[in-house]
């Protein structure tokens, strides 16, 4: 045991969690507009699930306790950070503490100036609020395995899966009214892998036993957080759906189309057909001949000038 601890005993140093869901954050369009104030209040546990054990008491909880973090994550660098603009409100006491003290100190060390205390600039409120949390953590949604066993020598492989469940909704300050509501799911898959020999040898006067085995085990904090991620994607795309905002490329795409139908509508085509130069001169005799490099000749006019 103490030589399987020993393996995995540093055996790597501390760095940067990727996002589940990086793509899908970069890939959602630009903002048309201006970039929208968020205020993320608390994005708690609602499911009330400690953590699967057998035959003892567990009082770790199945799912994070700060959910909120991966919340203002995403919002911060969905379509390149254009979209949202989180404004703090999770520490909010340790924030008006803080103003608070500056704004004590500033009365006591700058009163004697010309124009008195410093003010502080104004907190940022926010246009939009995103409430929601962890509402379902299931276990052993899904159970199952395979194992072979001949002579004393076996092998065989468990899996098993949960299920973790985001709900989130925008709503509006000014109104009050819920705008969008998203429920998004994720699975935690599990898998055990292992092998054993139970032999007698030596007309049963030895005894042969070995056991082996692996297991992994998806982090639920990273099935959480795609969740999450794959929800404020959504909220945005069905937000654009419903007309409350608009996609930048979508605005570029239909002005550089309106610009090529007004081109192709500038276009003058030739009215008659060119022919030959000697052809075109029995034709129009009178008339001034635009020629090309084929020597294929027609009537000059101002729209076939360069």
């Amino acid at each position: 045991m103490n030589k399987s601890i020993d393996m995995y005993r540093d055996k790597g140093d501390a760095k940067i969690q990727p996002s589940p869901l990086a793509q899908r954050l970069v890939e959602v369009p630009e903002l048309d507009g201006k970039t929208m104030t968020v205020a993320v209040y608390s994005f708690s546990d609602k499911t009330g699930q400690r953590k699967p054990a057998d035959n003892i008491a567990n009082l770790s909880s199945a799912v994070t306790q700060g959910a909120e973090v991966w919340v203002i994550k995403a919002l911060s660098e969905v379509g390149n950070g254009t979209w949202f603009e989180p404004v703090e409100r999770v520490g909010m006491d340790h924030l008006i503490k803080e103003r608070q003290l500056i704004r004590n100190t500033r009365d006591v060390y700058e009163k004697d100036l010309p124009n008195g205390p410093r003010a502080l600039k104004p907190m940022v409120f926010a246009g939009l609020i995103l409430e929601g949390g962890i509402i379902g953590y299931d276990s052993n949604v899904a159970m199952g395995g395979v194992g072979a066993r001949y002579l004393g020598i076996g092998a065989q492989t468990e899996y098993r899966i949960d299920t973790v469940t985001v709900v989130m909704r925008v709503v509006s300050v000014s109104t009050g009214k819920v705008l969008l509501s998203i429920a998004t799911e994720k699975t935690i898959a599990s898998t055990r892998s292992g092998a054993d020999i139970f032999r007698f040898l030596d007309m049963g006067t030895k005894l042969l036993e070995s056991e082996t085995g692996y297991s992994v085990n998806e982090p639920v904090n990273y099935a959480v957080r795609a969740a999450i991620e794959a929800g404020v994607v959504e909220i945005i795309y069905e937000g654009e759906t419903k007309g409350l905002w608009k996609f930048k490329e979508m605005e570029e795409i239909t002005s550089k189309t309106e610009k090529v139908v007004e081109e192709i509508k500038e276009i003058t085509l030739p009215t008659q057909r060119p022919l030959p130069l000697n052809d075109a001169l029995e034709r129009w005799p009178n008339a001034r001949l635009a020629c090309s490099a084929d020597n294929l000749c027609s009537p000059f006019t101002p729209a076939m000038r360069p």
